[in-house]
């Protein structure tokens, strides 16, 4: 889905999210999805609902931190997510994220 849109996210914010379904010859198969807030960077459940709404549960998608050589800030409150069409990149073990199933009680 390529497009521009205006959507509330969980909580009432109104995103703007710009897509591009990575068919054009310069997107070289990339799936993009931008997305921003009005006076704020959007919140890691934001992104997390951006990244269910355009691909599924169980594709990979990015957000990246390139080289600093190859930083790009067109606007100060946009964060991305990337996926590359046709191919699963490789992971580090999810042990090193943490432990499947263990649920965080908070400090007592």
């Amino acid at each position: 889905m390529s497009g521009t849109f205006w959507v509330f996210a969980p909580g009432g914010t109104r995103l703007c999210i710009i897509s591009s379904d990575g068919s054009l010859p310069e997107e070289k198969g990339w799936e993009h999805v931008s997305v921003s807030a009005k006076k704020r960077t959007p919140t890691w459940e934001e992104m997390c609902f951006v990244k269910d709404a355009f691909w599924s549960e169980e594709e990979i998608v990015f957000q990246l931190h390139p080289k600093r050589s190859e930083y790009v800030n067109n606007h100060p409150n946009v964060l991305h997510l990337w996926r590359n069409v046709g191919q699963d990149p490789p992971l580090p073990p999810s042990i090193l994220v943490g432990i499947k199933g263990f649920v965080f009680q908070g400090a007592k």
